[in-house]
């Protein structure tokens, strides 16, 4: 504990904000409101940056093999997008169920959900990873994609859409940690 936490003083937004990179804002069920909000929100929003930064890397990088290997990537992270989008819809319920439970009490509760929420993430990831790797050329068609950015980027495409599994899991895990309080 710092000095103005011994004293009682409010904490600065850099302090809330380092505990909570480091999750080490305690139960943020207790204090303020508005601390709690923020040691939570926090992690979510850098997961966020970190997951847009990785398209824009995976960008730069393909960009210096060509039009067409840009091209696929670019539609390819459109359909990563509604992946997202959905283990993001996921992740909300995960966050609120997990909450409520460790809210009244029952961490055994919290851990079933949250064990049932990975299952059904898991279920989800292999679908879509097979459609993915299976209907490859054909979401890359759908999508406007000529047979150049095909042949081009179906290796890509395939790649991302069949790995999706982590990223969803990911989601989910760190949705699971958010509602028992450990945004971090």
């Amino acid at each position: 504990m710092g000095t103005a936490e011994a004293e009682g003083a409010p904490e600065s937004w850099w302090q809330v904000f380092v505990h909570a990179v480091k999750g080490t804002g305690g139960d943020p069920t207790d204090g303020p409101i508005r601390r709690a909000v923020i040691l939570l929100a926090i992690p979510m929003v850098l997961e966020m940056v970190m997951e847009s930064l990785f398209a824009v890397v995976d960008i730069y990088f393909v960009s210096r093999l060509g039009d067409a290997a840009m091209a696929g990537v670019a539609l390819t992270e459109s359909v990563l997008a509604l992946i997202y989008t959905i283990a993001m819809g996921l992740s909300i319920g995960v966050t609120a169920m997990v909450a409520r439970r460790i809210g009244e009490g029952d961490r055994e509760g919290a851990a079933r959900g949250a064990a049932q929420a990975i299952l059904l993430g898991l279920l989800l990831a292999v679908a879509f990873g097979v459609a993915g790797v299976v209907y490859a050329p054909d979401i890359l068609r759908i999508m406007g994609a000529d047979d150049t950015v095909v042949a081009t980027g179906l290796p890509y495409t395939r790649i991302m859409l069949g790995g999706n599994v982590v990223i969803i899991l990911l989601f989910l895990q760190n949705a699971a940690f958010r509602g028992a309080g450990d945004a971090a």
